[in-house]
């Protein structure tokens, strides 16, 4: 911290800049650091940077004086938003701000897509993504498998087009509802392996050193949603060998297809605190997988029906001792 106050008192450097809004990507709970990039917004007259100063107090006063200046945070926010929005594409919809910045966006698939995220990410912090799925009359049409069984994009979805995007940047990505199809789970994984080689070799050229990885780059990603994204076995599979997404700690993966030789490629996400697996026919063989996972005893959540697992299975999740007891007793009671 006091490197970055000795920093301000001189004209802050644009490397300096870019480091300090890379930590504040890293660590958006660091108040020290916004506080000091708060002080370089109001050198330069961004109003931000007395909203952060606001919202700092106005965690620490009383009820009366929080009162106030609430009233003073949402006047800045009403005179200011508009303008702090400008840079963000049309088509990009903020879901949630820190301290006036863009931190989750949203926008519609469609053919322009990538361009609009591509700029949409260029905001300084903007690290979650959520990519909604265009109307259409046959999303939902069952019979789009392929001849090896496996799901296919809907029609107004270019698999290729997901090969073209660069998400390194994002620890949350929601899908859901954005049928992708196993060939759209596999261009982005493929995207995202190729880019995150780039980034470690990048990273040596830079730093001298003969070995390593830039593993924080290559595990960002903490959050991905993709329910009825009709990924199936392949399509997880070929997401989970990618490195990008190996620190993923809540996976949602309602209805895609998934089945008992599908549940070992979970094994991979060594990290999972919460997973999803509703409307998928994994089986009492998927069960088995499951409780094999490296992550089963660390669970917090974990969503799954019935149906989903058969009555073998739901007896099997009931006695099993891998499992943690709220979530065993939770098994007991259906």
């Amino acid at each position: 911290m006091a490197r970055l106050l000795s920093v301000l008192d001189h004209k802050m450097p644009w490397m300096e800049i870019a480091a300090l809004e890379q930590r504040l990507r890293d660590r958006p709970g660091d108040l020290a650091s916004w506080r000091a990039y708060g002080d370089w917004l109001s050198e330069r007259g961004d109003a931000r940077g007395a909203l952060i100063r606001l919202e700092q107090r106005r965690a620490r006063v009383g009820a009366v004086e929080r009162e106030a200046l609430e009233r003073e945070f949402a006047a800045l926010v009403k005179e200011h938003q508009e303008g702090w929005d400008a840079a963000l594409p049309t088509g990009a919809t903020v879901v949630e701000r820190r301290y006036g910045f863009a931190t989750k966006v949203a926008i519609e698939w469609s053919e322009g897509a990538p361009v609009l995220i591509e700029q949409a990410l260029r905001g300084p912090f903007v690290t979650a993504l959520r990519v909604t799925a265009p109307a259409q009359e046959d999303y939902w049409d069952e019979s789009f498998f392929d001849d090896d069984g496996e799901p296919l994009p809907a029609s107004n979805v270019e698999a290729g087009a997901l090969a073209t995007l660069n998400l390194a940047r994002l620890t949350e990505l929601d899908l859901s509802y954005l049928r992708i199809g196993a060939l759209g789970a596999k261009a982005l994984a493929v995207s995202m392996y190729l880019r995150s080689d780039a980034e470690s070799l990048a990273t040596l050229a830079g730093s001298g050193a003969p070995g390593g990885s830039s593993g924080d780059a290559q595990q960002r990603i903490e959050a991905l949603d993709l329910r009825y994204s009709h990924i199936g076995n392949s399509g997880l599979a070929a997401l989970a060998e990618a490195p990008f997404f190996g620190g993923i700690r809540r996976l949602r993966l309602q209805s895609n297809a998934i089945t008992a030789a599908g549940v070992s490629s979970l094994h991979r996400f060594e990290g999972l605190a919460e997973l999803d697996l509703r409307y998928n026919a994994i089986g009492a063989e998927g069960v088995q997988a499951l409780l094999a996972a490296p992550f089963i005893g660390s669970l917090k959540r974990l969503l799954l029906y019935r149906e989903d697992v058969g009555d073998d299975g739901a007896r099997t999740l009931a006695r099993a001792p891998q499992l943690p007891p709220a979530l065993r007793s939770y098994w007991r009671s259906v």
